[in-house]
């Protein structure tokens, strides 16, 4: 369907008269509601700005570059409209939150030029946000392009103190809490950032399809203002580039309400259809694995007496699996490299070779037979080039084996690779070290997703770079980390009530989230110790439908499932591909409830899930449509307390329709889950 829509020049207020002085282009939403505005100043500065309704979201804010072998582009600048068009389509996810996805929005090009050079600035704007990015031609520079600066700012119209976002350049990269301030109190944050302004609009800032280009963040001003700041490569250089490229799409989600914002799919639309053809091989699925037991102590992945990764507890791990009927099982450790200090010892692992405790065939054909997948660890500890030397013969290996999915890892501080010094002798190798967020290794975990397609295999990375929505581009792209998750509990204080709920508004507004939940034993060192997990076990189970991944993890070890069959159904009826999806209610750093549709089926699967505080939510059972339900509920007891009695729960069994509602109490850091089984 094309449709129309408005692109207004208005006079801006200056000095000098309108027929001679700046023009202000505007392009609105299909509902006309939300607008970009974009201008230059007297000085010849381009700045934008977003309006919802009229009311500013984004004032005023910088365009422009600076290079290194270049003159900057920032000042002296001239805008002309160029080419238009509407789009609103429906297009289908191979898996996904839901199934179809509506791609509505209106688009203008502009070219901006100071004279002698142009590149093209690209608008989308949709009903909840806008999408913005450069394109650079051919002719913009003869030779590489080095980028040391991207000008975008965001000025904050509404700021306020509900400002979440997650540090920057600090050393477990994106594995921290959330902070929670006002808009100046920012120092420096990664993407997704959410704000809850003034108005009580939500806004997310993220940044869509990273592609050969450094990852953005945002450094505060100590004012409203947040500069977009691309990460640099570790000579100071952000971008190289040679010939036309494009950036990312810089985004900003703007919602009147938390399920809007949660409904959103801006960032998957910004990115390019399916490049790998059939992908039917990509299976999501709920996965078990040799992993929470190395966390709370009860395993290794180093060789010795608690060995995790051998060949009889591997079998042991697929027959609870098999019997029990869910889909995969991963193992860590069960390669050369990780005796010893595994973290600093990077060069030293084999990603074809298994130490002598594991039979890496064996356990692939048990697995087989069992029916089901195995999920092999790649563990890199930052050595970049150690791993690409073997991808190839690793990948190929595995496919060989049947292997399906693979989980890869870049623990450490930042990735180390060699490099000629130019400034010396070509001949004179050493190493350099990247962020992992920079564009070198932005390039190397798309070599990664790319090469493992070829092999017909499916990724789950940690420590990654965050989501940008190039899963549709790349469907084997399934899930990763980028977060401080479930881990952090068996080890350190842990996470607090309110993280998971603040994670779907921001972390999650990128893409899938490999948080591995579904702990049932929450106090392993006792009900006192520091390391526990802040849940009652009903928001355990909750989890599994909030945070949403294709590869969702049930991270127990199969006796505390064991121990408690009853409450395990839940976990071996969810699946992890989805119809719809449809966020009930919510506030961030607060609540949040979502229902979600089977994929080729009527049955539908609710978690809701609280911070510290205790409250009472109404589910209403309308969206399911015609037809009655058997509901089995899975919720918190009368004595149920993270603190002090997070084992407390209660199953329920009614029938339902559309017509029906249900009132459920969530203990405090408490939660619920919901099976609708179509009868």
């Amino acid at each position: 369907m094309i449709r129309a829509f408005a692109l207004g020049v208005v006079c801006a207020a200056f000095l000098s008269s309108c027929a001679k002085g700046p023009e202000v282009y505007t392009v609105t939403a299909p509902n006309g509601e939300l607008a970009f505005h974009i201008s230059n100043d007297e000085l010849g500065r381009v700045h934008y700005s977003v309006s919802d309704q009229g009311t500013p979201v984004i004032n005023d804010s910088r365009l422009g570059f600076a290079f290194a072998n270049a003159a900057n582009f920032a000042d002296a600048l001239y805008i002309a409209p160029a080419t238009s068009g509407s789009t609103d389509l429906l297009w289908e996810q191979p898996w996904g939150e839901r199934r179809v996805v509506r791609d509505h929005h209106n688009e203008q090009s502009f070219t901006i030029s100071d004279g002698s050079r142009e590149l093209t600035l690209r608008v989308r704007v949709f009903d909840e946000g806008v999408g913005f990015r450069f394109e650079f031609p051919d002719d913009f520079k003869d030779g590489k392009l080095l980028i040391t600066d991207e000008l975008t700012e965001f000025d904050i119209a509404n700021p306020s103190d509900r400002t979440f976002w997650n540090p920057a350049y600090n050393k477990d990269r994106y594995e921290y809490e959330y902070f929670k301030t006002d808009v100046a109190s920012v120092k420096s944050a990664h993407t997704p950032l959410t704000v809850l302004d003034s108005t009580e609009r939500y806004v997310t800032i993220h940044e869509a399809s990273l592609i050969d280009y450094s990852s953005m963040v945002l450094r505060g001003t100590q004012s409203s203002v947040l500069k977009g700041e691309l990460v640099t490569g570790y000579d100071g250089v952000r971008v190289r580039r040679s010939g036309a490229f494009t950036t990312p799409w810089r985004t900003i989600q703007v919602t009147d309400s938390a399920t809007e914002l949660l409904s959103s799919n801006l960032i998957l639309n910004l990115n390019e259809p399916n490049k790998l053809g059939d992908v039917s091989w990509v299976k999501p699925g709920i996965y078990m694995g040799i992993w929470w037991g190395m966390h709370v102590g009860e395993n290794s992945w180093a060789t010795g007496d608690i060995l995790g990764a051998t060949t009889a507890e591997a079998k042991r791990y697929i027959d609870f699996i098999s019997e029990h009927g869910l889909d995969g099982f991963l193992v860590e450790g069960w390669n050369i490299g990780w005796d010893g200090d595994w973290i600093a010892n990077a060069d030293l692992f084999s990603f074809t070779e298994a130490q002598p405790f594991f039979d890496l065939e064996t356990v692939a054909a048990y697995a087989q037979e069992k029916n089901v997948d195995l999920v092999l660890h790649n563990e890199t500890s930052g050595g970049i080039k150690n791993y690409e030397d073997q991808m190839e013969d690793a990948y190929a290996l595995y496919q060989e084996l049947g292997v399906n999915h693979l989980k890869t890892g870049y623990v450490g501080f930042s990735n180390r690779y060699p490099r000629h010094d130019v400034h010396t002798n070509e001949d004179d190798q050493h190493l350099v070290y990247e962020w992992n967020h920079g564009q070198f290794m932005v390039n190397h975990y798309q070599k990664s997703i790319e090469l493992a397609a070829k092999y017909k295999i499916g990724i789950n990375m940690h420590e990654p770079i965050k989501p940008t929505g190039l899963r549709r581009t790349y469907p084997n792209f399934m899930t990763r980390e980028g977060v401080r998750g479930q881990e952090y509990n068996a080890w350190s204080e842990g996470n607090q009530p309110a993280h998971t709920t603040i994670l779907p508004f921001t972390r999650l507004m990128g893409g899938p989230l490999d948080f591995t939940p579904g702990v049932f034993d929450v106090t392993f060192k006792g009900m006192d110790a520091s390391e526990r997990i802040r849940t009652t076990i009903a928001k355990q189970l909750a989890l599994m439908v909030v945070l949403y991944s294709p590869l969702q993890m049930a991270a127990d070890l199969p006796r505390n499932y064991a121990a408690k069959l009853d409450l395990f159904q839940f976990i071996k009826d969810v699946p992890a591909d989805w119809e719809e999806s449809l966020p009930l209610e919510g506030e961030i750093g607060e609540y949040v409830v979502y229902a979600r549709q089977e994929r080729g089926s009527n049955n539908w699967f609710i978690g809701g899930i609280t911070n510290e505080d205790a409250r009472s939510v109404t589910v209403d059972f309308s969206f399911v449509g015609g037809g009655t339900y058997t509901a089995t509920v899975y919720r918190d007891g009368p004595e149920a307390d993270w603190e002090t009695n997070p084992y407390d729960a209660v199953i329920e069994t009614m029938t339902v329709t559309a017509d029906s509602t249900l009132d459920v109490m969530m203990a405090k850091g408490g939660g619920f889950a919901i099976s609708l089984v179509k009868q």
